[in-house]
């Protein structure tokens, strides 16, 4: 259904690896870990449009170093969808808070229009939330942001580990749906983000398959390096 709120809480820890490290890491994933049934063996196309405040409050907390931060942001994972998700993702550290509203295409393209009226045509306190927040703090789209993910699950603990690479985004054009977006390149290319997420704790056997012997966790935010390059910072 297309206004079903879901609500995650949990840890989430992100480390840098290059294009050889990921390959040996998902090599070792793949020997004691399930892939994520919607990506297959190659993965998936993630891609989302970023929403901020008009004096971008959102990336400068992330910027600054603020403990407490958030995002707002549409997600669709392939340009045909007829659903995107509307997250709102609240962080203090390692933990995370994320809930998800699942909108119809044509009300997500409203709210890509700014037109966030669409948001009361749901039956969702998160929805109403929502277009409180973006109406009274003047939200609007800000950068369009897309990556290759490969995914792997294990169900108990709601542990999730994903290897996303070949960034790249968009602040030209922020039709979340267009087939032909014209996108930029983010980063290092040989540069792979490590995410790995779990509630509460991380099974013992998934943390050794996941060790990299003492390396330190990045709070690197592919929303801020997409912003950064623009601005000609990185």
């Amino acid at each position: 259904m297309a206004d079903r709120m879901l609500e995650v809480l949990r840890t989430e820890q992100k480390y840098l690896l290059s294009c050889m490290e990921a390959e040996q890491m998902s090599g070792r994933l793949d020997a004691v870990l399930h892939r994520d049934t919607h990506g297959g063996m190659n993965g998936y196309v993630v891609r989302s449009l970023y929403f901020d405040t008009l004096d971008d409050r959102d990336f400068n907390d992330k910027d600054g170093g603020f403990e407490m931060r958030r995002k707002v942001r549409l997600r669709i994972y392939n340009s045909n969808d007829q659903t995107a998700k509307l997250e709102l993702k609240e962080k203090q550290g390692d933990l995370q808070r994320k809930r998800s509203l699942l909108m119809k295409r044509a009300d997500a393209i409203r709210l890509v229009n700014g037109d966030y009226d669409a948001l009361l045509d749901y039956d969702s306190e998160f929805a109403q939330e929502m277009y409180g927040s973006m109406v009274q703090m003047h939200y609007m789209p800000k950068c369009i942001v897309e990556y290759n993910r490969r995914a792997y699950v294990v169900r108990e603990n709601d542990i999730r580990i994903t290897l996303d690479g070949r960034l790249r985004a968009s602040e030209s054009n922020l039709n979340l749906f267009d087939e032909n977006l014209n996108l930029y390149p983010v980063g290092d290319i040989d540069q792979v983000t490590m995410e790995v997420k779990f509630n509460r704790f991380i099974l013992s056997y998934v943390k050794a398959v996941v060790s990299l012997g003492g390396q330190s966790q990045t709070s690197a935010s592919k929303y801020c390096a997409a912003r950064l390059a623009t601005l000609g910072i990185m």
